[in-house]
C-alpha cells in the first residue's frame, strides 16, 4: 500500500456563479515533487487554499498519513506541517524580511521580550544552506519580487513545515532565479519534504516534478509520471487542444520614432546609486523593442520613469514629438501611452472594484462613459466590459460585476491587457505581460502584442522570460546595473550570449 503524505479526496468547492473544484482527488507521495497544472482559473490555487485551510470545501475529505484530518485555518495547516508560498505574497511591506519570517512564531524570553538574535542566526543559516540569500534587515517594500519570494520560502522553512505548497513560484523570477529555485526544491525533496508545485510552465514541470496532475475548468483530468510524458501531451491535457509554442510574426517594418528617451537617470529608493543611469533609446512604429535583464537591474525604475510613476533625476522623454518628461500619468495616458504594469495589484487594478470599473479606470471621463453633467453611464460601462471580457476570454464567476480581488491572477492579468490594448495606444509599454499566464493565454497575448506592432504601434516590452525576449522582440536592449550594455537582433544572438551581458560579464559601446 502506497504511503501518501497528503490525500485530497473528492474535493468540491463552490463560489457564486462558479464551481472552482468539481470532485477533485489529488494524492501526494512522501518526498516527491508533485506538479499541479492547469489554465488560469482552472481551480489550482483554490484547491491548494483548501489544503492550507483558507477555504472549507463543501464536499470531500483530506487525509494525512492515512488519517482523516480537519484543516479549519492556516494555523491548523501550519500545526500539521503544511506551509504555503502564495502566488501573491502575504508579506507586510513596512516590516523587515526577518520580522516577516518570524511573524506569529516570534521567539521570546521568559518575560515575553522579543529575542531576535537567535532567530536572525537561524534565518541566516537557513538562507545559506538552501541558497536563499536575503538581507534580513531590508524592508519588504524595498526588495525585488524575487527576494520577496525567497522571504516567503524562508517563512515556511523557519516553521519546519514538511509539506510545502508553491503557488506559481516562478511567475516573478528571472531565469537564473528559476534555476536556483528548482535546485532548492530538489534539495528539499531529497531531505524528505513533500512538495506541491502549482505551475503552467511546462519546461519547469518537466525539469523538476516527479508526477503531474492536470485540472481543466475545475475538473480533474488525470495524473501522469513526468518521465513518461511530453510537453505537447501536457499542454493538450491542460488546454484541451494543441498549442503552438512559437510566435508567428512577419519581419518588422520600423517607421518613425514614437518615443525618444535621452540621457534618462532615475534615482533608486534602496540605495544612493541611481537605479537608471544615463540611458538613451528610441522605439519606432511597427517594432517591438525589448528590455531584457536580470530582475533588479533598473528595469522597473526605467518603466516608472517612462510611465510617470517616478520623476526623472535628469534626461528627457518625448512621445509623438511632445515633451512628456514632466507630464502627469493621465496626460501620458490620453496622449497615447498604455501601460501593462509589472505589479498588477499595486499599479494595475483596484482590487475591491468590480471588473467593469477596472476596465474604465483611465477612461471613465470620456463622453462614451460619462454624460454632460458628470454622471457615469453605467449601461455603457457594463456593455464595454462585457465586450472585452468576451474578446479576451477573461474568466470570472459573475462577469463584469465580479470583484477583481476574487479572480485568479492570470485572469486579472488578462483584464489589464484587454483594457490597455483596447485604448488603441500609440505606445504600448508591456512589463512582464504574460507573467502568471498559461500556455494558451500566452499564445493569445503574444498574438495581440504582435498585432499592435503590425498595426503601426510602437511596443516597449520588458521581460525576464528569455523565451519571450527571443520570440517576441524585434530588437533587444540588455540592462545591467542601470545601464544599457548591449543592443541585439534576436535572430542573430544566442541565449548564452544574452546571458553573459545580463550577468555583466560582457558589455559593448551601444550605437544608438
Amino acid at each position: 500500500m502506497e504511503q501518501y503524505a497528503v490525500e485530497m479526496l473528492h474535493i468540491t468547492k463552490r463560489f457564486p456563479g462558479i464551481i472552482a473544484n468539481d470532485d477533485i482527488t489529488l494524492q501526494l507521495k512522501k518526498g516527491e515533487i508533485h506538479a499541479l497544472l492547469g489554465e488560469n482559473g482552472a481551480g489550482k490555487s483554490t484547491l491548494m487554499s483548501v489544503l492550507f485551510g483558507l477555504y472549507t470545501p463543501e464536499e470531500g475529505e483530506i487525509r494525512m498519513d492515512g488519517q482523516a484530518v480537519k484543516i479549519r485555518n492556516p494555523n491548523d495547516a501550519n500545526a500539521r506541517g503544511i506551509g504555503m508560498v502564495h502566488q501573491h505574497f502575504k508579506l507586510v511591506e513596512c516590516f523587515t524580511v526577518l520580522d516577516n519570517i518570524i511573524m506569529g512564531v516570534e521567539p521570546t524570553n521568559k518575560l515575553g521580550f522579543l529575542q531576535k538574535k537567535h532567530a536572525r542566526e537561524k534565518v541566516l543559516a537557513m538562507s545559506e544552506k538552501y541558497g536563499l540569500h536575503v538581507n534580513p534587515d531590508a524592508l519588504i517594500s524595498d526588495i525585488t519580487v524575487g527576494m520577496q519570494q525567497r522571504t516567503e520560502i524562508l517563512k515556511m522553512l523557519y516553521r519546519e513545515n514538511d509539506i510545502l505548497i508553491f503557488d506559481e513560484p516562478t511567475a516573478v523570477l528571472t531565469p537564473q532565479e528559476i534555476d536556483e529555485l528548482m535546485q532548492i526544491m530538489k534539495n528539499l525533496a531529497a531531505e524528505g519534504k513533500s512538495i506541491l508545485f502549482i505551475s503552467h510552465k511546462l519546461n519547469e514541470i518537466m525539469a523538476v516534478a516527479d508526477r503531474c496532475s492536470v485540472l481543466r475548468k475545475g475538473k480533474y483530468i488525470g495524473t501522469v509520471e513526468i518521465k513518461n510524458t511530453t510537453k505537447a501531451e501536457l499542454s493538450r491535457m491542460m488546454v484541451g487542444r494543441d498549442v503552438k509554442f512559437a510566435v508567428d510574426k512577419e519581419e518588422a517594418k520600423p517607421a518613425d520614432v514614437v518615443m525618444d528617451v535621452q540621457h534618462m537617470t532615475v534615482a533608486s529608493k534602496q540605495h544612493d546609486n541611481d537605479a537608471v543611469r544615463d540611458v538613451s533609446f528610441q522605439v519606432r512604429r511597427g517594432e517591438i523593442v525589448c528590455i531584457a535583464g536580470i530582475d533588479g537591474n533598473g528595469q522597473s525604475e526605467l518603466v516608472f520613469g517612462v510611465t510617470g510613476l517616478e520623476p526623472l533625476k535628469s534626461g528627457k522623454i518625448t512621445m509623438c514629438g511632445q515633451d512628456i518628461t514632466k507630464a502627469p500619468i493621465r496626460k501620458r495616458s490620453t496622449s497615447g501611452m498604455s501601460h501593462i504594469p509589472e505589479d498588477r495589484h499595486k499599479h494595475g487594478l483596484v482590487l475591491d472594484y468590480t471588473l467593469e470599473d477596472n476596465m474604465v479606470l483611465q477612461r471613465y471621463f470620456e463622453p462614451q462613459f460619462t454624460n454632460g453633467i458628470g454622471f457615469l453611464k453605467r449601461g455603457a460601462i457594463h456593455a464595454y466590459a462585457e465586450k472585452l471580457i468576451d474578446q479576451y476570454d477573461v474568466r470570472s464567476g459573475q462577469g463584469a460585476v465580479t470583484v477583481a480581488r476574487s479572480m485568479s491572477g492570470g485572469n486579472q492579468q488578462k483584464a489589464i491587457i484587454a483594457r490597455e490594448i483596447d485604448k488603441d495606444p500609440e505606445l504600448l509599454v508591456a512589463v512582464q505581460p504574460t507573467r502568471g499566464l498559461d500556455v494558451g493565454a500566452i499564445e493569445y497575448i503574444h498574438q495581440q502584442i504582435v498585432a499592435q506592432r503590425d498595426a503601426g504601434k510602437a511596443v516597449l516590452l520588458v521581460s525576464l522570460e528569455l523565451d519571450e525576449v527571443m520570440n517576441v522582440s524585434d530588437r533587444i536592449l540588455v540592462m545591467y546595473e542601470g545601464e544599457i550594455v548591449g543592443e541585439f537582433d534576436p535572430k542573430k544572438v544566442t541565449v548564452e550570449e544574452l546571458g553573459l551581458y545580463m550577468a555583466g560579464a560582457k558589455r559593448e559601446g551601444v550605437a544608438q
